[in-house]
């Protein structure tokens, strides 16, 4: 694996460590509610990893294709955006519907889970870059 690919790794897997734990908190802020409450809050977390494994492992297979095939490479990434966004749909769809989970709960799970997400790809200008040394 290039240096590039293993920094993008370790990023992928602070990513969904760090949106764990902040499914794990507001899942645990949300017992003052009620176990029910705390496992919607929970899944609406668990909705988000979900995606962002749905994106590590698009971008991993667009990574593949992006020097001998530019064009297949924008396709993975573009059909990755339409699973993630039916995924979403579907998953949220199944926990208020199937489940009948509180909505609040999960939305506030999902969200701050989404929030974990992008504290989760911030990243000090070193951590990335390319062969050259530069970003």
């Amino acid at each position: 694996m290039s240096d590039i690919g293993a920094a993008l790794a370790e990023k992928a897997r602070r990513v969904v460590t760090v949106q764990l734990l902040t499914s794990l908190v507001v899942a645990a802020l949300f017992m003052v509610q009620g176990a029910w409450e705390a496992l919607s809050a929970f899944y609406g977390g668990l909705v988000s990893v979900v995606l962002a494994l749905l994106s590590i492992w698009g971008f991993r297979r667009a990574n593949v294709h992006a020097l001998s095939d530019p064009k297949r490479s924008m396709m993975i990434l573009y059909a990755g955006a339409v699973q993630r966004f039916v995924a979403v749909l579907v998953l949220l769809a199944l926990g208020l519907g199937f489940f009948a989970l509180d909505p609040l709960a999960v939305f506030i799970g999902f969200a701050l889970a989404q929030a974990g997400y992008l504290m989760g790809t911030r990243s000090d200008a070193s951590s990335v870059e390319s062969p050259d040394g530069k970003l």
